[in-house]
């Protein structure tokens, strides 16, 4: 085991003998899960977790992602300590006031999203003409790209958004209409594959903050993401050109119908998934996850080689 969810309204969370203790609610069932077997835990749902535990789980390298039970938004990470080499986080910082730097950052960044939502667009069963259009356009798009030396970082982000909008709006053409998918929305999304969509960029964001604090590095200073209160920037960077890859593993969970629409309700204007979905969402999503984690953990060398942290 590597990543417990806990998903259970009203499950109790405790250290015992240095152990994770699970009692579920109306005593049904206790589980005790060595802490040595875990690497991270989700709560999704209301719970009594124990202060002790917090510590133990910092101390064995664990981290925690709490998540609200009405949408999945985030509602805190709780890490390790992490790396305490402050020449990382100085040369991070350097770079991040340099201009030219944060462009040709930013410009790789985007390139391998528009050239990974292209793949993504070619692999779809239908070609209506947005998503034609789109096959022409995003791979002009990564080629102005390639030389951003006369770019300024305002340009590659409106590339990027306009990378995004011609993207989602062929998946939107091409999907049936039972998935209900009229382009990108969160908070709420209002749609079962918006939902999925919002939930995966979450967990594979909670990764990025992982690993990037494990390798020292500060994930709230960014380079395509500027710098905002609350949001880990760097974080945002990392995953943006995998992105792509949770968009694919989404359409896939349909397309195997692991899920389909009847496994969600809207509520209040938000679509969430129902007790069955979020169990085979889960299963499913620990099954695709290590191929993003790898990706995570090969692109901290690569900011290295790019003068950060260095």
């Amino acid at each position: 085991m590597q990543t417990l969810i806990i998903d259970r309204k009203g499950s109790r969370l405790s250290l015992r003998d240095g152990r994770l203790r699970i009692e579920l609610p109306d005593g049904e069932r206790t589980q005790h899960i060595p802490l040595t077997m875990i690497e991270r835990v989700v709560v999704t749902a209301g719970v009594d977790l124990h202060t002790a535990l917090l510590g133990a789980l910092a101390e064995a390298g664990v981290s925690l992602l709490i998540l609200s039970p009405r949408d999945h938004r985030r509602i805190a990470i709780v890490t390790p300590p992490h790396g305490r080499d402050h020449a990382v986080r100085l040369a991070q910082y350097r770079a991040a006031v340099d201009p030219e730097r944060c462009v040709r950052i930013a410009a790789v960044v985007v390139r391998m999203k528009l050239l990974a939502q292209c793949r993504n667009l070619r692999r779809l069963a239908r070609r209506p003409a947005p998503v034609r259009e789109a096959l022409r356009t995003l791979p002009e798009l990564a080629r102005r790209l390639r030389d951003p030396s006369d770019m300024t970082l305002g340009q590659v982000r409106g590339l990027e958004g306009g990378g995004a909008a011609c993207y989602f709006a062929a998946l939107a053409a091409a999907l049936p209409e039972s998935l209900g998918f009229t382009g990108r929305n969160r908070r709420p999304p209002t749609d079962p594959l918006n939902a999925l969509l919002s939930l995966g960029y979450t967990l594979l964001h909670f990764d990025a903050v992982r690993a990037l604090l494990a390798a020292g590095f500060d994930p709230c200073i960014g380079f395509l993401h500027s710098a905002e209160y609350s949001r880990e920037s760097l974080a945002c960077d990392l995953i943006e050109p995998l992105r792509p890859a949770v968009d694919r593993f989404a359409l896939d969970c349909f397309h195997r119908r692991l899920l389909r629409p009847e496994h969600f309700v809207v509520q209040q204007g938000a679509c969430r998934m129902g007790k069955a979905a979020r169990r085979a969402f889960y299963i499913a999503w620990e099954e695709f996850a290590p191929v993003p984690r790898r990706a995570l953990r090969r692109a901290i060398p690569i900011l290295r080689r790019e003068g950060i942290g260095c």
